[in-house]
């Protein structure tokens, strides 16, 4: 909406009243201008208003394929022409599919976008499978089936037709730059709207995991030993006894060794920290 807003600008297009506006989830909008309805959207949703866009197919699906997306607008059930949209993937967007596959993830890709569109994006960024023309409660369904089958599910997403979703996923993570009800739905925000930092979330949170799982064995490999020596286990047999002053400076070690530990995820840094790392270095050696 966006894009094509600021092509009216640039064309010095004035924008005309509507009334009675209307948004239908995952079809288009509509409504009427001096009392004569007008309505945009895909190819379904013109096709429930009864207009006809075979003249316009061929040409639909090149653009399609090129994994841009056909926008039609109508007046009452005659078709005005064609917008061509697309969403160019950002830099990191194939570095980070590429991430998540090396951690073990499947990336899977809901969009309302017809199925070439979305086939060119998912051989574009490597995407494991892709599921189109759905609409928001389909993905809401998706998500369930997934958790059914014991999985896992974070969801990333931006706009109101995720936002079902993202309450229903086991994570919900909204891009910065997307709508107020897919942030209120989602655990996690992206400030910077980079699915790099998506990677660096999951990252941090294996990070963090391994660094709990390495606290409790040595919490619990510490007790093991410190507690039936300080029982006097050992004295009969060894002659090996714990006095109370050194039992207390134990138990701090024992503190001070597992805060130090957990203190290390101060120095952690995410995949796309390195890679900026690496540019800025090269940059610098090349200058």
């Amino acid at each position: 909406a966006e894009a094509i807003l600021n092509y009216a600008r640039e064309k010095n297009i004035s924008l005309k009243e509507i009334n009675n506006f209307r948004a239908i989830p995952g079809r288009g909008i509509e409504g009427y201008i001096d009392g004569i309805a007008y309505s945009a959207g895909n190819e379904k949703f013109m096709n429930e208003k009864g207009v006809t866009t075979e003249k316009v197919v061929k040409l639909s699906e090149h653009f399609s394929k090129e994994g841009k997306t056909p926008l039609y607008f109508a007046k009452g059930n005659t078709l005005l022409g064609v917008i061509v949209v697309a969403d160019t993937p950002k830099a990191t967007s194939h570095e980070a599919v590429k991430r998540f596959k090396e951690m073990g993830v499947k990336v899977v890709m809901l969009t309302g976008d017809n199925k070439n569109t979305a086939e060119a994006i998912r051989l574009k960024l490597g995407i494991d499978e892709v599921i189109a023309e759905v609409l928001p409660q389909e993905k809401d369904q998706k998500i369930q089936e997934l958790q059914q089958q014991r999985q896992m599910v974070a969801m990333i997403g931006d706009g109101i037709n995720d936002a079902p979703a993202l309450a229903r996923a086991d994570v919900g993570i909204a891009i910065g730059a997307g709508t107020d009800v897919a942030i209120e739905s989602a655990d996690i925000v992206l400030i910077k709207s980079d699915l790099m930092d998506a990677v660096g979330a999951m990252e941090l949170s294996k990070a963090t995991i391994k660094n709990i799982k390495q606290n409790l064995f040595w919490a619990f490999f510490y007790n093991s030993l410190g507690i039936p020596l300080a029982a006097g286990l050992f004295y009969p047999h060894f002659g090996i006894k714990l006095t109370p002053m050194i039992g207390a400076l134990a138990m701090s070690m024992s503190s001070f060794f597992v805060v130090t530990n957990a203190l290390r995820l101060r120095k952690f840094k995410p995949t796309i920290a390195k890679i900026e790392n690496a540019h800025k270095k090269e940059r610098q050696n090349v200058s």
